[in-house]
């Protein structure tokens, strides 16, 4: 860490606009030429399957993080790493590890394409804001399916009727209240050694670092959170969680989101942008699991035929061309209790999981937009359909499975349908979904068999 932060003082100066609007763009355009892959989207076959086009954007990808390095907005100067430094990065990564205590112990692995070997499966309403009074039951709710191997907490916002506000003692507070308001819903749930993931609701390092204090996340059951907020950018704000994590020895995800139509411009750079964005995280951060998730910047989603074709090809490549476990998200527009949601979840679902995903974080309604849009069954059902693909799935019937889910949302993407609270899909009483709700998951599961993906059991 000495090194990398040595870096982000010495290392060649540049303004941020000239580094994110200029110099990305320009090198991602360049590699993409030379590399042949230009063009190469099929909007017929949602889920790539030529594992040869994959191991091409790796090395593509790879050549752009030895040209690109990453901006450090605090320095205004470029961290740029050595073919030899990113190679040993990339040789050192873990390659499994295990969180948790007695039964609810999990471990993570690293995967393949096709490995059939099912995921690690992540319950979440991920970035979702919920109100305090729904906040411990929604966690509840979640965890009380066997299926979900890990929790990650929605958002809370305010607390005891404050509104928590970034970098003030109030976000503080909140870091500890999240972690103990998680621990006592698993606690309720019969799941007290269940394996954690936060601080989720920390927008700085304030509420980051409370969180892990004595009482609150346990570093031996927790993967720490340091998403970076801007494409392979590197700011202080994220290399202090990052070197609270590695103090205190608790497992990390890095990662970052980008879009399709940002800085990296096509599916195509999109690819090779996710593909560098893993590498460079590896080499600066030293992470557990690495997050690269490619949304398409109309939607904010991760499910339209453009954005699932980018993310199976991009962790084809990153699953193929090195060790690292991968986390990947489902990130949905629609809300609880329409079918669209489980539409939008299958197909993201399925593509991560046959393209060889370690761990996958489900789900995300209505893209955050509503608060407490979120509920329990939608996250067995993200877990289901993650692990059954992965038994049973080769990535042409993946494809063709996905190919015959897309048509029923995709003309839904631009006016999606709200769904239904927490309160009103689920009875608060039992926890357990209204009918409504269980009838609209019975009858897209038996779509989904009858188009060849068996329910896990």
């Amino acid at each position: 860490m000495f090194n990398i932060l040595d870096k982000t003082l010495t290392g060649p100066p540049i303004e941020k606009r000239e580094f994110e609007f200029k110099l990305v763009p320009k090198l991602t355009k360049e590699v993409l030429k030379e590399f042949g892959l230009e063009k190469t989207y099929d909007p017929n076959n949602p889920i790539n399957t030529d594992l040869t086009l994959a191991k091409d954007f790796y090395h593509a990808g790879y050549e752009l993080a030895l040209r690109l390095g990453m901006f450090c907005p605090d320095t205004k100067r470029r961290v740029i790493f050595t073919d030899e430094e990113l190679k040993e990065s990339l040789r050192d990564v873990p390659t499994e590890v295990t969180l948790g205590y007695g039964k609810d112990k999990v471990t993570i692995r690293s995967r393949v394409p096709e490995d059939g070997k099912p995921p690690v499966a992540e319950g979440s309403a991920l970035g979702l804001s919920v109100s305090e009074e729904y906040f411990i039951p929604l966690c509840m709710a979640i965890a009380q399916y066997k299926v979900i191997d890990i929790i990650l907490a929605p958002t809370l916002d305010m607390i005891n009727g404050r509104e928590i506000r970034a970098r003030t003692p109030y976000e503080t507070i909140m870091g500890m209240y999240e972690a103990k308001y998680v621990k006592e819903a698993l606690r309720r749930i019969g799941r007290p050694g269940m394996p954690l993931h936060g601080v989720e609701g920390a927008p700085t390092e304030y509420g980051y670092f409370s969180g892990f204090l004595w009482g609150g996340f346990e570093p031996d059951r927790t993967i720490g959170i340091a998403l970076i907020p801007e494409p392979i950018s590197l700011p202080y704000q994220i290399l202090h969680r990052t070197v609270v994590n590695h103090l205190i020895g608790s497992p990390l995800e890095a990662g970052h989101m980008l879009s399709i139509g940002g800085y990296f411009g096509p599916p195509e750079g999109a690819v090779v942008g996710a593909v560098a964005a893993q590498i460079l995280q590896v080499a600066s951060m030293f992470p557990t699991v690495v997050e690269s998730t490619i949304l398409d910047a109309r939607y904010s989603v991760n499910t339209n035929r453009e954005a699932l074709w980018a993310t199976s090809t991009s962790m084809q490549a990153r699953t193929l061309g090195n060790k690292v476990m991968n986390l990947g998200i489902t990130s949905q527009i629609s809300g609880p209790c329409t079918d669209m949601l489980l539409y939008e979840t299958t197909t993201i679902a399925i593509a991560d999981s046959v393209s060889g995903v370690a761990i996958e974080i489900g789900t995300r309604p209505t893209g955050c937009r509503y608060k407490n849009y979120a509920s329990g069954l939608e996250n067995k059902f993200f877990a289901e359909v993650l692990k059954s693909s992965a038994k049973h799935l080769k990535l042409s019937d993946a494809n063709e499975i996905v190919k015959a889910i897309l048509p029923k949302y995709e003309d839904k993407l631009k006016n999606p349908p709200k769904g239904k609270s927490f309160p009103e899909c689920t009875d608060l009483k039992t926890l357990q979904p209204a009918r409504e709700w269980l009838e609209i998951y019975e009858r897209v599961w038996k779509e989904l068999e009858d188009l060849g993906l068996p329910r896990w059991k």
